[in-house]
């Protein structure tokens, strides 16, 4: 008998989740059934501000594969079709053309919740105005797109500094725009120590960005034609011609909430090791909408990145076609840029540390991408954090030039095998004066960081 799998979001992990499972099992064996509420499938969703600013130049390089391609390997994708519910009893979603209008049920024997995550948009005066922009999916790309061409004026104030917002006042910048951007925190970057996040300000404001830390939005002003004409704070007011929202992305789990399936305490779906929805057999979640262990805390965090989601969608596809696979946790990994600053992060902050109880030691170094007398050598600092005693890493922050950003990835790996800093002093790194100085920046580091924790009396 044929089973039947119903897949809800044709992104990341939707459509890798069941690409997979046509890997391991055919058409006779497992009919697939994909919805899509948008017009686009497995995309890049990170590319957007990077197609935003021109250094991407067509949409169409964002899409790897489009609803032919699925429907070509026995997917039966439907673009432009909204799940609405979900009746986890009767094993079966309904659904809602957004074309036709018309709706009909879907039954199923498996079900992926791939629903993804929509951008935070408070609830202030004036935030639905012609001019405001989310950017999330590459229709919400295409819509700031043609916004830019309709505006009369070249002044963007961007809402938020986190990743998205950075890297969209970079494109906004690129695209010949003056760009402010508001942030509530005490620095851009909050997902850096506030000491890191300085430099970023720093960097931003010597590329042109006015970045007003501290400055919360009250609501947002149209003039006479309904476009948004600035942005209100507590304190001042920003023209503006165009918006964009920078401050951060919710999971979308409103159809899992509503049957009663479990979510943790950041809105995110929670699911076993294989990515199954805690409590039932036949769903499986993953990508933005799901929380996953943060290995150096050991709790649940939400984290939108499109490596994970691609991960979660290998991982099930595996489980439904009759394969194995797990999904053990991240240690969080990130990186970005603002024009040519670096911007990476992995573990945990000193605030994040704090908050389960763990007591640290830092240490901050200046250092270069490579050896200082090679041409081209350009400062980083490395921010490193370990636990009190044991000397175990706990996170490490780089803000640089000149391939800061990757060497994060170093601290990933010595995170996730749960390595001390005294140990990665050892680490057999690749050298050569193009590329690093003898001491990499990241060992650098850990030196230093030894020698804080026996000062401290710990090692």
């Amino acid at each position: 008998m044929t089973e039947r799998l119903v897949v809800i979001g044709g992104d990341a992990a939707g459509m890798s989740a069941a690409s997979q499972a046509r890997r391991l099992k055919g058409p006779d064996e497992l009919s697939i059934t994909a919805f899509e509420r948008g017009h686009f499938t497995s995309y890049s969703a990170c590319g957007i501000p990077y197609w935003v600013g021109g250094d991407v130049e067509r949409r169409d390089d964002l899409i790897a594969r489009g609803p032919e391609e699925h429907r070509a390997r026995d997917i039966d994708l439907r673009m432009r079709t909204e799940v609405t519910e979900i009746d986890v009893a009767g094993q079966r979603v309904r659904t809602l053309d957004r074309d036709s209008g018309e709706t009909s049920w879907t039954g199923f024997d498996k079900l992926v919740i791939a629903t993804g995550a929509r951008p935070v948009r408070p609830a202030l005066p004036g935030m639905d105005a012609a001019g405001v922009h989310g950017v999330q999916t590459l229709d919400d790309g295409q819509a700031l797109l043609d916004s830019l061409d309709r505006a009369t004026g070249r002044r963007a104030v961007v809402v938020g500094a986190g990743y998205i917002g950075v890297e969209m006042a970079e494109a906004m910048l690129k695209r010949g725009f003056e760009v402010t951007v508001l942030n509530r925190g005490e620095q851009p970057m909050a997902t850096l120590d506030p000491d890191m996040g300085r430099l970023v300000h720093d960097a931003m404001d010597g590329l042109g960005i006015t970045t007003v830390n501290r400055s919360g939005v009250t609501s947002i002003r149209t003039g006479p034609d309904g476009r948004v004409g600035a942005v209100e704070t507590a304190g001042a007011s920003y023209p503006a011609d165009v918006v964009v929202l920078g401050i951060g992305v919710e999971p979308e789990t409103a159809l899992a909430r509503a049957v009663g399936l479990p979510v943790g305490p950041h809105g995110g779906l929670l699911t076993d090791l294989s990515m199954r929805v805690v409590g039932h057999d036949n769903i499986w979640a993953g990508g933005d909408c799901v929380e996953v262990l943060d290995l150096v805390a050991g709790r649940t965090r939400h984290i939108a990145l499109g490596t994970h989601a691609n991960k979660h969608g290998q991982i099930i596809g595996s489980n439904v076609g009759g394969g194995y696979g797990t999904f053990p946790g991240v240690v969080g990994t990130a990186v970005s840029k603002v024009c040519d600053l670096e911007i990476a992060r992995t573990g945990l902050r000193e605030k994040d540390a704090r908050a389960v109880g763990l007591r640290f030691v830092t240490t901050t170094i200046e250092s270069t991408g490579r050896a200082g007398y090679y041409p081209g050598a350009r400062p980083m600092t490395v921010k490193m954090i370990a636990e009190y005693r044991t000397g175990r890493l706990l996170g490490v922050q780089i803000v640089g030039r000149d391939g800061a950003a990757k060497r994060v990835d170093v601290a990933a790996v010595a995170l996730t095998a749960a390595m001390t800093v005294e140990q990665m002093t050892s680490l057999d790194l690749g050298y050569a004066p193009p590329f690093s100085p003898v001491w990499d920046p990241v060992l650098v580091a850990a030196r230093k960081t030894v020698t804080a924790l026996r000062r401290a009396g710990t090692a």
